[in-house]
Parts: structure tokens; sequence; C-alpha cells
């Protein structure tokens, strides 16, 4: 049975096989669809490739804005669909917000795909 995530997203290794394995259940299309729904979008796909390729491993959203040539607004809109499907995480700093990518949910969605 799936399990809540403080993050609110469902644990895909708790709920969602290989799409090839059996038949998906429609919770797990659902959370399945909602994550990849996040990545459907090319900025939010730019800024998770930057994020899960960051030599430091995180990046200051300040430092976001102008690689994607978004706004500040609109880079904050996509950094908290992605947040909220789970792939990136934050820490507020001062001012700032660093996000990182949470490794254990790109596996999963990948794994999911196997």
């Amino acid at each position: 049975m799936a399990t809540k995530r403080t993050t609110g997203v469902l644990d895909l290794e708790a709920c969602c096989p290989a799409i090839g394995d059996a038949p998906l259940a429609e919770s797990e299309a659902r959370e399945l669809a909602r994550a990849f729904a996040a990545l459907s979008d090319p900025a939010r796909l730019r800024i998770l490739s930057m994020l899960a390729s960051a030599e430091a491993g995180e990046i200051c959203a300040c430092d976001l804005v102008a690689p994607v040539g978004r706004s500040q607004p609109t880079v904050s809109h996509h950094l908290k669909v992605l947040s909220e499907a789970g792939l990136i995480t934050g820490d507020k700093r001062g001012r700032w917000v660093w996000y990182r990518a949470v490794p254990e949910r790109l596996a999963q969605l990948r794994d999911a795909l196997a």
C-alpha cells in the first residue's frame, strides 16, 4: 500500500511498479502522471537538469533566472511545481532558497519506465 511522505507525494517505491510489469492501478497511474506532468514543460525540464547536474549539488534560485530565460516569478512557479512533484527540494537561507534534485525520486521515475 502507498505511504505519504511529508512532501505530500506518494512514495513511488511503495506504490508504483514498472509500467511493463503489470497494469497500473488508477492511484499508481495518477501519481506517475503527476510526476511526469511536472516534467512536461521545457523550462522545468531544464531547471531539473541544471539541478541534477550541479557540481555543488545545489543551486540558488537566484542563479536559475538568467539561464532559464524566464522572469523570477515564472522560475519560482516552475520550482514550486517541481517541488510539489517531489522532484526537487529546497532550503531557505536568508532571502534565497537553494534547490537540489531528489535523486531517489528521479530513479523511481526511471524505474517505472523500465
